[in-house]
C-alpha cells in the first residue's frame, strides 16, 4: 500500500449524493441503515474503494468512519481513501484509489489508461496520473504525477474512472512502451480509433512530455509506402554481410520483396497493418501459400520487427539459410 503525503481534496467526479438534513436517528442526515446501502453502492462501483469525502457525502459521520477503520472493516490505502476489508486490492481498486487520492480532475493516463481501455494486457508498476497544472499532489512509489490542463475532449469517464480519452491514451501509451508501442498504435489504428482523431489529440497536447517522440511515431504510422520498410531491410541485410539476395524477383506471377533464389527463400516485408485492406491481406496469403507449395520458405517481417527487433530479423534469415547449407 502506498502512504499518501497530503490531504485528500474531495473530487467532484463522480458526483456523489449529497447528505440529507440531519435529524434524529440519522447518520449525518441519513438513517444509518440507508447510509449503508448507499455506501455499498459506491464500493461496488469503485472496486471496493471509497474516499472519506464520498463516505461523508453518503451519510457516514467522522466517528462512524473511524469505527470502521478501528474494527478493520475498512483499511486505509491512501490518506482519506479506504478499501473495504472484504474486497481484494485488485488492479481496478488500485487505479480507483490513486485517482481518488489525487483529487478533482485527476485523470489516469499512459499505459494504465491503455489497460483500462483494454488496449494493453497489464497495469504498469508505476501509474501515471494527470492533474491540473497548478495542483500540488505528492505521492509515494508507484504513482507518477503529470501536471497538465487536459481539455474535456481528452478526458472520459469509463467504468466510474476518469481516464485519458482513447486517442490520447493510444499515443501516450505508445510512447511510454518504447519498442512495443508501435505495435500497440498499429493495432489501435486497425480496430479502435482513426488516425486523424489521434493526430488531433496530439495537436491539442503539443509540448507535453513525450511530444517529440509521439510526432515521430505518427510520421512513421502515416507512411503508406512499402519502400520505407524495404529500405530498412536493405540496410539490415547489408549490415549483416548477407549476400546472394535480390530485390523484386518475379516468380509465378508475383513480385517478391526480397529473395535468395538459389536457396528458395522469400523475405516479405509488411508495413503498418492499419493500411492493409481485406483484399490485399488475402492476396498476400494466396501468394505465400503458392510459394510454399512450390518448395519455397517464406519469411514475413513487419515494420515493427525491422525498426525494433533487427537482431531477430537477421537471426531468422540466417537460420533459414543455414537449413539450406549456406
Amino acid at each position: 500500500m502506498i502512504a499518501a503525503l497530503v490531504e485528500f481534496d474531495p473530487p467532484s467526479e463522480p458526483n456523489s449524493t449529497k447528505p440529507l438534513i440531519k435529524g434524529p436517528g440519522t447518520c449525518r442526515g441519513r438513517p444509518a441503515d440507508l447510509a449503508g446501502v448507499f455506501i455499498e453502492g459506491v464500493l461496488r462501483r469503485q472496486a471496493g474503494v471509497i474516499s472519506r469525502a464520498q463516505a461523508r457525502a453518503e451519510g457516514l459521520s467522522g466517528s462512524a468512519i473511524s469505527r470502521r477503520l478501528a474494527t478493520g472493516r475498512w483499511e486505509q490505502v491512501h490518506r482519506g481513501v479506504y478499501l473495504a476489508a472484504d474486497r481484494d486490492f485488485s488492479d481496478q481498486a488500485r487505479l480507483h484509489a490513486v485517482a481518488l487520492h489525487c483529487g478533482r480532475r485527476a485523470t489516469v493516463s499512459g499505459v494504465a489508461a491503455a489497460w483500462w481501455h483494454e488496449l494493453w494486457p497489464k497495469v504498469p508498476p508505476v501509474v501515471d496520473v494527470t492533474v491540473p497544472h497548478r495542483r500540488q499532489v505528492e505521492t509515494g512509489a508507484g504513482v507518477r504525477i503529470r501536471r497538465r490542463d487536459l481539455t474535456n475532449a481528452d478526458r472520459v469517464e469509463v467504468g466510474g474512472l476518469w481516464v485519458t480519452g482513447l486517442p490520447l491514451t493510444v499515443l501516450e501509451a505508445a510512447v511510454a512502451l518504447g519498442p512495443d508501442g508501435t505495435a500497440l498504435l498499429d493495432r489501435a489504428l486497425q480496430r479502435r480509433v482513426g488516425f486523424e482523431t489521434v493526430l488531433r489529440a496530439h495537436r491539442r497536447n503539443l509540448g507535453r512530455h513525450g511530444s517529440a517522440a509521439a510526432s515521430a511515431l505518427l510520421v512513421a504510422a502515416a507512411d503508406r509506402a512499402a519502400s520505407r520498410a524495404e529500405r530498412l531491410m536493405i540496410k539490415l541485410l547489408r549490415g549483416a554481410g548477407l549476400a546472394g539476395w535480390q530485390r523484386g524477383l518475379w516468380l509465378m506471377g508475383y513480385e517478391l520483396d526480397f529473395a535468395f533464389e538459389a536457396q528458395r527463400i522469400a523475405v516479405e516485408v509488411d508495413g503498418w497493418a492499419w493500411h492493409w485492406d481485406v483484399e490485399r491481406f488475402r492476396g498476400d496469403r494466396r501468394r505465400q501459400n503458392q510459394l510454399e507449395l512450390a518448395g519455397w520458405t517464406v519469411l514475413r517481417f513487419t515494420w515493427h520487427d525491422l525498426a525494433h527487433r533487427p537482431e531477430h530479423v537477421i537471426a531468422e534469415i540466417r537460420a533459414a539459410l543455414s537449413r539450406t547449407g549456406h
